[in-house]
């Protein structure tokens, strides 16, 4: 290959490269839900996965602009095609066209920190899946918010809740045995073997 060959090669693909600068880009890095969102507890993510789970319809790890729609409408709070459009644009990081994990917890940081416009869709979906302070009260606020700063304060929360999900997990073994056990007896008791 000559020179002038090789500089057009190299001329061609810098030209390609530029024509697809608006082509999503995919990060290659693993994401690790725990260590990046910090503000949020173990127990916040589980829920934020499983409500991103169930709308995930097509189990493709991403929310599309129709799960979007139906997670929306399932919420109470139907969007126009033009609010979904720019929902999934406001968190849409990688610029797919779709929300990631990553990008859906995007959107409860945001909402934490106060940069969702008021009434947007973002902000309505944050607020759908947040408690409530009506449900617990006005006389109970105080001690939420309390308990809330106090749980945040925690440098050990993620120990805690892996503790309590171990001691959960060996309840769980525990009864499976003893259930076991009675069944062994109740089979010996009828001559069965």
């Amino acid at each position: 290959m000559s020179e002038t060959e090789e500089l057009a090669a190299k001329l061609a693909r810098r030209q390609e490269l530029n024509e697809n600068e608006d082509a999503p880009r995919h990060h290659s890095t693993v994401f690790n839900p725990y260590t990046e969102f910090k503000e949020f507890t173990r127990k916040q993510i589980k829920e934020f996965e499983q409500m991103f789970k169930k709308y995930d319809v097509s189990n493709d790890h991403f929310i599309d602009f129709m799960e979007l729609k139906l997670m929306m409408e399932a919420l109470g709070a139907p969007q126009t095609h033009l609010g979904l459009k720019q929902m999934i644009k406001e968190v849409d990081e990688d610029n797919d066209g779709k929300i990631s994990f990553r990008e859906f917890l995007l959107i409860f940081r945001k909402a934490a920190a106060g940069e969702l416009a008021e009434g947007s869709g973002l902000s309505q979906l944050a607020q759908l899946s947040e408690v409530a302070i009506e449900e617990v009260g006005v006389s109970g606020a105080k001690d939420f918010f309390e308990a809330k700063v106090q749980q945040l304060n925690s440098s050990s929360k993620f120990e805690e809740e892996i503790k309590a999900e171990q001691e959960e997990r060996k309840k769980q073994a525990e009864e499976a045995k003893l259930r076991k056990q009675a069944f062994k007896e109740k089979q010996a008791a009828f001559g069965v073997q």
